[in-house]
């Protein structure tokens, strides 16, 4: 969808991408369609973009001094340690003392769509504690016994632990990035949690982010970058650790620029908080987002495009031209 903020795409003239791209004697000879749009291109790569030949390869660890990305917690339970929302009710009537030890969890889908999820998070109780709590250990013997059957080596080992998921990973406070989000998204939605949301696989987080972090992934620059480099499923958008996040060329901004960008990022979830009932998926649909949550992007988008340099002028296919630039003299290609 089109974003206010940026232009089309327009035909690109002297040096393009915000003065950033050396100048070309070469006149456009080639055209990029997107739908109906004709763009003029001096020469096209293999992410169609009017662009040098850079092929973004899955890098381990972040390409900046940045905080690590990873994958949440996976259940490799059979469902046993999982809560559906239609159980929840009747299970903690039957097993109060296990309230304490229940935690929300969230993948993607419940991310987005504020589904009602809860898990068992028995990391830190006792044997005796576990074993006082009968429907507790039915669920954990269900859930050895799956293990032992796995044809898996590394998950029948795991039923030495049947209470436990396979990871532990409950940071303090966090950002929360859907693996899958909607194309039809002008902005992928991501989010801080904290301690009392267990994520699932089905999504990455970064530990101890800050406003800043939160601010500069949710702009329009990220948002650009993800929606080229980024895998697909059908035509979601399938963010990569590997490949999106830790190739992801950020901006060195000076103290004031970081400040700003905190304060707009702030200023995105104050929006969201103004509608307590209405989920991510409901803010963030072209057709429904609230105009303040709007305003409060577009603010956002202006000052991370301000620590990089770029004019709101320049559209989604400069910027991108431009961090591959970026990309490529961070990575010594």
């Amino acid at each position: 969808p089109p974003n206010p903020l940026l232009p089309p795409t327009p035909p690109l003239v002297g040096g393009g991408f915000g003065g950033h791209r050396p100048p070309s004697r070469v006149a456009p000879s080639k055209t990029i369609f997107d739908g109906t749009v004709a763009i003029p291109a001096r020469h096209i790569n293999g992410y169609l973009m009017d662009a040098p030949d850079i092929f973004i390869a899955s890098r381990p660890k972040p390409l900046c001094n940045m905080p690590e990305m990873t994958t949440g917690n996976r259940p490799a339970d059979g469902g046993n340690l999982i809560i559906e929302e239609s159980d929840y009710a009747a299970f903690v009537k039957a097993e109060p003392t296990a309230q304490k030890y229940i935690k929300r969890l969230v993948g993607s889908e419940e991310f987005i769509n504020n589904r009602k999820r809860w898990c068992l998070w028995l990391v830190g109780a006792s044997p005796t504690e576990l074993r006082s709590m009968p429907l507790v250990m039915k669920r954990i013997q269900a859930c050895k016994e799956d293990r032992e059957k796995s044809p898996d080596a590394g998950r029948q080992k795991l039923a030495q632990t049947p209470w436990l998921f396979r990871e532990q990973l409950n940071p303090e406070k966090f950002i929360v990035v859907p693996k899958v989000s909607s194309e039809k998204r002008f902005y992928v939605p991501i989010g801080y949690l904290d301690s009392a949301t267990i994520c699932s696989d089905l999504v990455f987080i970064i530990p101890n982010a800050t406003l800043y972090h939160f601010g500069v992934l949710t702009s329009v620059v990220h948002n650009a970058w993800m929606r080229v480099v980024c895998g697909r499923l059908e035509m979601r958008y399938r963010y990569s650790k590997d490949i999106v996040y830790n190739n992801f060329p950020w901006p060195e901004p000076t103290d004031e620029r970081q400040t700003v960008i905190e304060a707009t990022a702030q200023g995105i979830l104050d929006a969201r908080a103004n509608y307590p009932d209405s989920s991510l998926a409901d803010l963030y649909d072209e057709r429904t987002m609230p105009a303040d949550l709007r305003h409060a992007h577009h603010l956002n988008d202006h000052a991370v495009m301000a620590a990089y340099g770029y004019t709101k002028e320049m559209s989604e296919a400069d910027i991108v031209a431009d961090l591959f630039l970026r990309y490529e003299r961070l990575a010594g290609g």
